[in-house]
């Protein structure tokens, strides 16, 4: 998917409207609306477990234009991230594209990497007023990155694509998933992304939600390392980087940032975007989520109005609250520029609020009182 940002960054060819982090009360940066689950892809760590056809009850285009009339309804309307699923699989996926942009929504897209996405599809997706296109790209080589995705040459399938967005002029997003298996190769993957003329690599650590439920990700320890490189990258390559559901990179980046000599990557504003914080999430039937990777259900559009939903509802204002941290983020002083990711939180603990899992940095405000103990996820969660 297009990368929720963990920094500011954003998908659209327009310069980028930071919002304060309070005016995430009021309106999203991001809305994600899965248009489908249908997908010719069996990627290991999918969020939606994808299938191969069609939800019958996924929302129809009707819907679908409702859906973005609400989000001009925000006092700052969002940018909207149309994923799955892989969206080209829904037959009027240009029509909304173009009433989303006639009625002045910046739209992106994140398809599958398959023989959907051709010269033919990305030239009618460029018509239709994409702003950018982000595809999945999970090593520097065919070998990691076909095993993750789980169909033979679909590494040189996305390389060919970047290529023809680049001659076609669409903007486009590179999304890699880091786990124990391709860390060692970011060097690798920053050189040959720097060959491509993105405008963004969106690192993703890794949520044990779908599919990833059992796979296995960087510890803490893993994560400092890849954070150290990943800003190494930053320096050096041409496109921004970022980093999605490792909001602690940022708490990384202000430690390691010298007052005279050093700025902060290019792409990183301390936004402290969250999850429910500056995102939400639509899934294909029309359920709400604060994002994909946090399935805490909080409303059904089109019965409820997504607007009232993330002002409103329990869970996204509870999400918002720092006051309402647990653990040792609880207490951190980058609590509001980071605040942990609170998917990784509720998927090893079952409770969105606690701390985050695979951090090792230890607040000074933070004497020794225990961590939050791992909790069975809930069969629904309820927000005090």
């Amino acid at each position: 998917m297009i990368s929720r940002p963990d920094s500011a960054s954003v998908t659209s060819t327009r310069p980028a409207h930071i919002r304060s982090r309070k005016s995430f009360d009021h309106s999203p940066m991001l809305v994600f609306y899965e248009l489908t689950r249908a997908c010719d892809l069996v990627c290991l760590h999918c969020r939606a477990c994808s299938q191969e056809q069609s939800d019958p009850n996924e929302l129809a285009t009707k819907q679908s234009k409702l859906l973005i009339d609400q989000l001009s309804e925000f006092p700052d309307p969002p940018m909207l991230i149309l994923t799955g699923g892989d969206p080209l699989k829904r037959s009027d996926i240009y029509e909304l594209i173009e009433y989303a942009v006639a009625s002045g929504i910046d739209v992106s897209i994140t398809p599958s990497p398959t023989p959907l996405v051709n010269r033919d599809s990305i030239r009618r997706l460029r018509d239709a007023g994409i702003s950018r296109m982000a595809i999945s790209v999970d090593g520097a080589d065919a070998a990691t990155h076909d095993a993750t995705r789980g169909v033979a040459g679909s590494f040189d399938h996305s390389m060919k694509m970047l290529r023809i967005a680049r001659e076609l002029g669409v903007q486009t997003q590179i999304n890699t998933t880091l786990t124990p298996g391709n860390v060692e190769q970011i060097e690798a993957m920053g050189d040959l992304f720097g060959t491509l003329d993105i405008a963004l690599w969106a690192a993703f650590f890794l949520i044990p939600v779908g599919r990833a439920t059992d796979m296995q990700r960087l510890n803490a320890d893993q994560c400092e390392e890849a954070f150290a490189r990943l800003r190494a990258q930053a320096r050096v390559q041409p496109f921004m980087l970022k980093t999605t559901e490792a909001p602690h990179f940022r708490r990384y980046v202000i430690q390691n940032q010298s007052k005279q000599t050093d700025a902060a990557p290019r792409g990183f504003i301390s936004a402290g975007v969250n999850d429910g914080k500056g995102v939400m999430f639509v899934s294909h039937t029309g359920e709400v989520f604060p994002t994909g990777f946090l399935p805490i259900h909080c409303g059904d559009f089109p019965s409820d109005n997504i607007v009232d939903v993330y002002q409103n509802s329990p869970t996204f204002r509870m999400l918002r609250d720092s006051d309402r941290l647990e653990g040792k983020c609880g207490v951190c002083e980058f609590r509001n520029l980071c605040g942990g990711s609170r998917a990784r939180a509720f998927g090893v603990t079952g409770n969105p609020m606690a701390e985050e899992p695979d951090c090792n940095y230890i607040p000074p405000a933070f004497h020794g009182t225990a961590p939050c103990p791992p909790l069975a996820p809930p069969p629904a969660f309820s927000p005090a």
